[in-house]
C-alpha cells in the first residue's frame, strides 16, 4: 500500500475516536499507559497532543522516544495499534493551529498556558482489526466457516508500514 494510502486508511480507522491510550517506557523500563485525546487534524504521518511540560509523560519521551497509541472503538468491532516516534514541542504558532475551546477544561490558561506544550508522534507502523461490517454479515461468515471447516475471518487484519521512504 503506498504511503497517501496508508495514511487515508489509518485515518479513517482513528478519526472518529476521540481518546487513544499513549504508552511510554519509564526509567525503569516499565511501560506506562494514559488516555490522550488525539488532535482532529487530517494526519500526515504525525499525531498530536496536547499536554503540560512538567508531565511525567514529557520525562518519559525525554528518556525514550518509542511509544505506542492504543485506539478502540469496540462497538463497531474496529482496534488500531500505532508504534511511533514522540517528541515534546512548545509551537505556540502549532497549538493555536490545533486548539479547541474544550481544551480549557484541561487548559485553564489557554494558549497562553506557560507550561503548555505538544507531544507530536511520528507514526512508524499500524496495525489494525476492523470488523466493522454488519452483524448480518458476521453472522453468515461465522455460519459458512463452520459448515465448511474453515476458520472464521471476522473482518481486515493488517499492518501500515510508514517507516520506508516517509519523510522524517
Amino acid at each position: 500500500m503506498a504511503h497517501a494510502e496508508s495514511a487515508r486508511k489509518l485515518w479513517d480507522l482513528i478519526k472518529n475516536i476521540k481518546i487513544g491510550m499513549l504508552t511510554t517506557v519509564h526509567d525503569d523500563g516499565t511501560l506506562h499507559s494514559r488516555p490522550m485525546a488525539t488532535q482532529k487534524v487530517e494526519f500526515d504521518g504525525d499525531l498530536w497532543f496536547f499536554t503540560l511540560r512538567n508531565s511525567e509523560k514529557v520525562f518519559d519521551v525525554q528518556k525514550d522516544r518509542n511509544v505506542n497509541l492504543s485506539y478502540a472503538a469496540p462497538d463497531e468491532h474496529r482496534f488500531v495499534s500505532v508504534t511511533g516516534r514522540a517528541r515534546v514541542k512548545v509551537d505556540r504558532e502549532k497549538a493555536a493551529e490545533l486548539w479547541q475551546p474544550m481544551l480549557k477544561a484541561w487548559f485553564p490558561k489557554g494558549l497562553d498556558d506557560p507550561d503548555l506544550a505538544l507531544i507530536r508522534v511520528k507514526v512508524d507502523s499500524a496495525q489494525y482489526w476492523d470488523s466493522s461490517a454488519a452483524p448480518i454479515v458476521h453472522a453468515i461468515g461465522f455460519v459458512k466457516a463452520l459448515a465448511a471447516g474453515e476458520r472464521y475471518q471476522p473482518g481486515e487484519n493488517d499492518t501500515l508500514d510508514f517507516r520506508r521512504g516517509w519523510l522524517r
